[in-house]
């Protein structure tokens, strides 16, 4: 582990004070943050207690007093602003099914499972890996750097949000619309590590969800052929959505190449590189739910189908909505009832918080940081189209909204140091440019 371009006081803090930055994953774990319903006050009163002191700026924005969020300023030497982005919201969990304390428990190394994840002890709870253990690593950074009275090259902001789980309105949208947020790049600490591989993710998929409606003609099961079945229609309906429409090559703008290609490497081992390139190259059409008829012994007359389009970034989303809607023109009995859709976003290969960011990641790791496309997409997405250039980059486990969810004391203080660092390459990288 190199930390080399960390501030020498700011280093020396990571590494004499472990123990504080285990304490505060365990402490955030230990507020029950699911989300729905998603109450975060208690973690965010945490936070702001924590933050605030000498050196660390602290503002609460809240519309919904249960879903506050929260800003941390440790002001710079430049005129630039560095933000980290954490959510402290989690996905549900049934603690019947885990085999640890979801609210947070700690196994040592010498007891951990062999086929877990990395090295060192292990922290398990809800959370651990999405994203409480790297807001973790986020507030030990401001506090080095203020503690130590070291001065970074630029102003740190650091956004803990609410709501990110169900999509909501309560966190990252309302801290962009009631407070002056506008740095100028933004790391969100999303996990980007993956069974030994590393990568900064610089890009996400748009999505187009459809509500699709059959109508058929009722009839006794033992009569099918008297009536129409609307869930034979319905299912021939997504049958032909996907043979032609999903079956279109997708017309992806050149830029986005050299990162569908390293997509393509990161994701290989576990998928094949023809099937990621596929991913990305062509529409994925998934049906996620279908509902209809009203006993066994009866054709149905209805049936209803949602159905999740993903598409590349810098793919027309109106164009891709007129060949789903060409493709379903002329059905018997199908109706589409309702369009919804983001945008995919994308941060050019070579930006400044790209380069920036992998740097950072190298400096903890010896193998490869691939800059490569998320599938999905989250926060990340908003703060792009809002002209925020941003990247996601943490380290943890892929057991992320998963039973038993943990992360490794190793992961942490990966996240730690290059966090701590990634001021430092960013600021090399944009000195030239004002």
């Amino acid at each position: 582990m190199n930390t080399d371009t960390l501030p020498p006081a700011v280093a020396d803090y990571l590494a004499d004070n472990r123990g504080e930055l285990f304490d505060f994953v365990e402490a955030l774990v230990g507020f029950d943050t699911q989300n729905p319903p998603g109450s975060t006050a208690e973690s965010v009163a945490w936070l702001e207690s924590t933050l605030d002191r000498p050196g660390i700026d602290v503002e609460r924005f809240a519309v919904d007093p249960e879903k506050p969020n929260l800003l941390a300023t440790v002001e710079g030497a430049g005129d630039r602003t560095l933000c980290f982005n954490g959510h402290v919201d989690t996905v549900p969990f049934d603690p019947r099914d885990w085999s640890y304390d979801p609210l947070g428990e700690r196994v040592a190394a010498a007891d951990a499972d062999p086929d877990t994840e990395g090295d060192g002890d292990l922290f398990y709870g809800r959370g651990t890996t999405d994203m409480k253990g790297p807001v973790a690593a986020m507030v030990q950074v401001a506090v080095a750097y203020a503690t130590t009275g070291t001065e970074p090259p630029l102003d740190l902001l650091f956004a803990f949000v609410s709501d990110e789980e169900t999509g909501g309105d309560a966190g990252l949208t309302t801290l962009l619309e009631t407070s002056e947020f506008d740095p100028d790049a933004c790391v969100v600490g999303e996990t980007t590590a993956r069974n030994g591989r590393y990568s900064v993710s610089v890009a996400d998929r748009g999505n187009i969800w459809l509500t699709l409606e059959a109508t058929g003609t009722a009839a006794h099961g033992s009569r099918p052929m008297i009536g129409e079945n609307a869930i034979d229609r319905l299912t021939d309906a997504i049958d032909q959505l996907r043979r032609d429409f999903g079956g279109r090559e997708l017309s992806i703008d050149a830029s986005m190449d050299g990162i569908i290609e390293e997509s393509v490497g990161f994701y290989e081992p576990e998928a094949g590189a023809e099937a990621t390139r596929r991913l990305y190259r062509y529409p994925t059409i998934n049906l996620g739910i279908i509902e209809g008829g009203t006993a066994i012994n009866t054709v149905p007359a209805s049936a209803c189908a949602r159905v999740d389009i993903r598409l590349t970034a810098g793919v027309d989303t109106g164009e891709a909505l007129g060949g789903i809607r060409n493709c379903l023109t002329g059905l018997d009995g199908i109706e589409l009832t309702d369009v919804s859709w983001t945008r995919g976003s994308y941060e050019p290969l070579g930006s400044p918080i790209v380069e920036a960011g992998a740097r950072a990641a190298e400096h903890v790791v010896d193998e490869r940081v691939y800059r490569r496309s998320a599938t999905g997409g989250g926060d990340a997405k908003v703060l792009r189209h809002g002209g925020i250039p941003t990247v996601e980059f943490g380290f943890g486990t892929q057991t992320a909204h998963g039973t038993d969810e943990y992360t490794t004391a190793e992961a942490l203080v990966r996240n730690a140091v290059s966090y701590g660092t990634l001021p430092v390459c960013y600021a090399q990288l944009t000195s030239t440019d004002r």
